[in-house]
């Protein structure tokens, strides 16, 4: 049984995140379908505990209460998800990843490495935008076109390679495939001569986290990707078992 209050604070912390880090009232009503009063006295409590502030202009932000909460969750999950990426590694031979998105950017918090001499490496932390990773697309497809839509114009899309997707339609059909197939690629959009593929870690309900590996062009183009993916999916379902 879920307490009606915890819930609704909950959904107002997610709110705040699914715009970016930062909101206003009225973006927080819209996406919580909650009362303005009700949000009024959840965001009293929430700022009285620093996991929200109000900012100069009066929208609000996620605090820095959250800061450590956030900080041993990732590194809670980036052990659990150790012996889920090391099969990942047998499976594929490739480097193998997981990354979350914290507002707008893709922060990697987890790598088993290839054994391979040749290999590639996104360090533990890193931050990224998500229009050029695999990862990020995987992350960005959960959300709804608008939300997508809303990100990709708040990060600007910048290019990385000339293989970059730099449009927003583009990417939103993009994002289309992605949630069809059920997998996303990075075909050196990130990196020139890197390609990675990904695939979402379901809670229960959400995605929660991507499951990527990544390697030279060629050894990953040489992969069967349907295979592979479903490989994959096998593992970040357990994964996400694991999560709930």
């Amino acid at each position: 049984m879920s307490v009606q209050s915890v819930d609704r604070a909950l959904d107002v912390l997610e709110a705040l995140a699914d715009h970016g880090g930062e909101a206003g009232l009225s973006e927080i009503a819209a996406a919580t379908g909650l009362p303005y009063g009700t949000i009024h006295r959840l965001l009293r409590t929430l700022l009285t505990r620093g996991y929200v502030r109000q900012e100069s202009d009066r929208r609000y932000a996620l605090g820095g209460g959250l800061v450590r909460l956030g900080g041993v969750a990732e590194r809670m999950v980036a052990v659990w998800a150790q012996p889920y990426l090391t099969r990942l590694v047998e499976l594929s031979g490739e480097t193998a990843n997981l990354a979350v998105l914290e507002g707008d950017f893709v922060v990697y918090v987890a790598q088993v490495s290839s054994p391979r001499r040749l290999r590639m490496f996104a360090e533990v932390g890193r931050r990224v935008l998500p229009h050029s990773t695999a990862v990020g697309k995987v992350l960005v497809a959960d959300r709804s076109r608008a939300e997508a839509l809303a990100l990709l114009e708040r990060t600007g899309m910048p290019r990385k390679t000339a293989n970059t997707i730099t449009e927003p339609a583009a990417m939103l059909a993009e994002l289309d495939l992605v949630r069809t197939r059920g997998y996303a690629l990075d075909l050196g959009e990130e990196e020139l001569g890197v390609h990675c593929l990904a695939v979402p870690v379901h809670d229960g309900g959400r995605v929660v986290a991507a499951m990527s590996v990544s390697g030279p062009a060629e050894r990953i183009d040489a992969l069967d990707r349907d295979e592979l993916a479903e490989g994959m999916r096998q593992l970040a379902a357990a994964f996400g078992t694991e999560l709930r």
